[in-house]
């Protein structure tokens, strides 16, 4: 039987652009696994990179909305709303709203700085 993990202090990843990424369970908080969990804020104005990961994306928006560009146009989630991204999927993402938007992602394999391959 495995033993059952409790994530009471998840890994606040040090970030320079106003983003909060606590990471739950992942390669920072277990350097093991098959997933990694997050529950992420972006503040209005956001974005990062064009990206083409490694891994599937689940993201379950919690409040506000986010902005995900693909190669098929511009999707906007908004809370309680959630999209699955298949790995090799050329992608942005970015919050160009006036409010916050905090989510909930599941990357797997886990997410790592190798692995989401952003452009510069």
């Amino acid at each position: 039987m495995s033993e059952i993990a409790i994530q009471k202090q998840p890994f606040r990843v040090p970030m320079t652009d106003g983003k909060i990424i606590d990471e739950h369970f992942g390669l920072a908080t277990l350097a093991v696994g098959n997933l990694s969990l997050a529950r992420m804020v972006a503040p209005p104005g956001w974005s990062e990179p064009h990206q083409t990961p490694e891994f599937d994306e689940y993201t379950l928006v919690i409040s506000g909305r986010k902005q995900i560009e693909t190669e098929n146009g511009v999707i906007v989630l908004t809370a309680n709303e959630s999209v699955f991204i298949p790995r090799g999927n050329r992608i942005r993402y970015s919050n160009p709203f006036g409010e916050p938007c905090e989510y909930v992602s599941v990357c797997t394999p886990p997410f790592s700085i190798q692995n989401v391959n952003r452009e510069d």
